[in-house]
């Protein structure tokens, strides 16, 4: 197959050269390097976020990433992006010309409107079947974040249409299915593939780094307050009012190097939360940890601890389980489906420092219950959660797409589905409104 992705504001460059990124980066970037090896041929269509970037790379055989002209050449948040989706779209119907793909796939929802206009203009003789994956959807934003959410109000009736006009939705668990229906999104047209690991990267064998303490527990992703970071650091302090004293606490993302860390408002929230709590000697936060590095990193802890408010999947627990080390989870979202509670980890409720503190302290007094946690999540992982394995899931996602597609394909066709298409409001019009990102 020949396969266009779409991934506007997340290149899968990142992830291929080293820097994590983030989950969509690593997403798009393993499960286009999967795909090829499979042996269809990948191009990722990304948006110039800079001008020093050529318009194509070979990132691999039978892999592609061509950056498309879509607004300033330069780094831009991506709840500022949607004005620019028309010209993303332009930039990739003009290079498909008159050899289009026979599949385009759209990653997050501002992605899903540049593929659906790229995919079903009426000036050219094909329609081109897409598929859709949102990694996050606005409506579980909207309601654990409310104010604070930061998304282009027009999200909320263009990520809908999106998921209602696309030949097929690939959910990453089984909650979003449930989300997706809500959203009016026909279920019988939702496959789940979720994100994978790289089990070249992430295993159980290899040194591990040196701890301070007897234990160490581990926090690793974005610094922001919906991770949970700070129940961790209030979970430490609990611990310690119970005996056990000798645990630390690693955390590991936010920015760069030390300088632009105590920039980070939420890092200087956390370190101040450590010091009022007494357990300021116990953190360490790491900073962005480089990728190979972060195996050896994991290695080192009792036990790995994801506790956000609500995560639409998370590669973290896969990373953690890959390397043998039990996650604690809360029970929220993806964490659900990859964290078997008892088996493989422990699933906590949402926000509660008590059971989070009583999970900790069920691992580093039960180590050998402990390691079997361990060995489960490994072998789930690697049953599970290859990279291979999601690209196979994939692949009969897009076969089913194809096959239903070439059933009722017209020519020139606007939709393959009934309503109005949405349509990317123009850049001026957002900007008059003052609806682009408030």
């Amino acid at each position: 197959m020949r396969i266009s992705m779409v991934s506007e504001h997340a290149s899968p460059l990142a992830a291929l050269g080293g820097v994590d990124a983030g989950g969509q980066n690593v997403h798009v970037a393993a499960l286009s390097q999967a795909l090829a090896r499979r042996g269809h041929s990948i191009t990722v269509y990304t948006r110039r976020d800079s001008t020093d970037l050529p318009e194509r790379v070979q990132a691999g055989p039978g892999l592609e990433v061509v950056h498309i002209d879509a607004g300033p050449p330069a780094a831009i948040s991506k709840d500022e992006l949607l004005p620019y989706m028309g010209g993303l779209a332009d930039g990739i119907a003009a290079d498909w010309g008159a050899c289009p793909p026979d599949l385009v796939h759209g990653h997050f929802w501002m992605s899903g409107l540049a593929a659906l206009d790229a995919a079903r203009r009426e000036d050219v003789g094909y329609a081109v079947p897409v598929v859709q994956t949102f990694h996050a959807l606005g409506t579980v934003k909207r309601r654990h974040q409310g104010a604070e959410d930061t998304s282009p109000l027009e999200r909320a009736w263009l990520e809908p249409s999106v998921g209602r006009q696309v030949d097929r939705v690939i959910a990453t668990c089984s909650d979003e299915v449930f989300e997706l229906k809500a959203m009016g999104v026909d279920g019988t047209r939702v496959s789940v593939a979720p994100c994978g690991v790289d089990l070249t990267l992430f295993g159980a064998e290899g040194p591990a780094a040196p701890r301070r303490r007897a234990h160490r527990i581990m926090s690793v992703g974005r610094l922001v307050p919906r991770k949970g970071v700070d129940l961790v650091i209030r979970a430490l302090r609990m611990l310690a009012d119970s005996g056990a004293d000798d645990v630390e606490l690693v955390i590991a993302g936010g920015g760069g190097d030390a300088k632009r860390l105590e920039e980070d408002p939420e890092a200087r929230r956390l370190l101040a939360l450590a010091a009022e709590l007494g357990v300021a000697d116990r953190v360490l936060l790491a900073g962005q940890v480089p990728r190979e590095a972060m195996p050896e990193l994991l290695r080192s802890a009792d036990a790995v601890i994801c506790a956000p408010w609500y995560e639409p999947f998370g590669i973290v627990p896969l990373e953690a389980m890959a390397c043998g080390v039990p996650v604690i989870a809360t029970a929220v979202g993806g964490l659900i489906d990859t964290v078997v509670d008892g088996q493989t980890g422990l699933h906590v409720p949402p926000r509660d420092v008590d059971a989070l503190a009583d999970a900790v302290r069920q691992v580093i007094e039960n180590p050998q219950a402990a390691k079997e946690l361990g060995r489960a999540g490994l072998a789930r992982v690697h049953a599970r959660y290859s990279w291979d394995r999601i690209a196979a899931d994939t692949e009969k996602a897009y076969q089913l797409t194809l096959n239903e597609a070439s059933g009722h394909r017209q020519p020139r066709r606007r939709s393959a589905r009934s309503g109005q298409a949405a349509r990317i409001p123009q850049a001026s019009h957002l900007q008059s409104t003052g609806r682009s990102a408030q």
